[in-house]
């Protein structure tokens, strides 16, 4: 069992930066391949940035390739999303989720732990 507590939301405007870290409980968070995903008001949660548990992998939406970047630091049990020149479509409720069935994926089906999100607002 994990539980995972994301941080770092707000408000910013259109151009600027946040980072979110999820900070997730227990000795095993090695064993999680984890990913991040986000819910806009109206739609369905996408997926936004997966990284498998040794970092050696990562994969992202293609709308946030080269503007966002997800890492993780296993000694501190935390992943973190970097968010730079964000956009007004970037506003959302994101989600951190770790998953004990893959190294990494991009289907949030495979996901058996998730957070309960934290709100980026992105104003133009």
């Amino acid at each position: 069992q994990v539980q995972l507590v994301e941080s770092g939301g707000g408000l910013v405007q259109a151009g600027g930066s946040l980072r979110l870290s999820c900070a997730a409980s227990g000795r095993t968070f090695t064993r999680y391949g984890m990913g991040w995903f986000r819910q806009a008001p109206g739609k369905e949660r996408e997926f936004v940035s997966t990284i498998s548990r040794s970092s050696g992998s990562t994969y992202y939406e293609d709308s946030v390739k080269g503007r966002f970047t997800i890492s993780r630091d296993n000694a501190k049990n935390t992943v973190y999303l970097q968010m730079n020149s964000l956009k007004p479509e970037d506003t959302a409720v994101y989600y951190c989720a770790a998953s004990s069935r893959t190294p990494f994926s991009r289907d949030s089906s495979e996901y058996n732990y998730w957070g309960q999100g934290t709100q980026v607002t992105v104003s133009s």
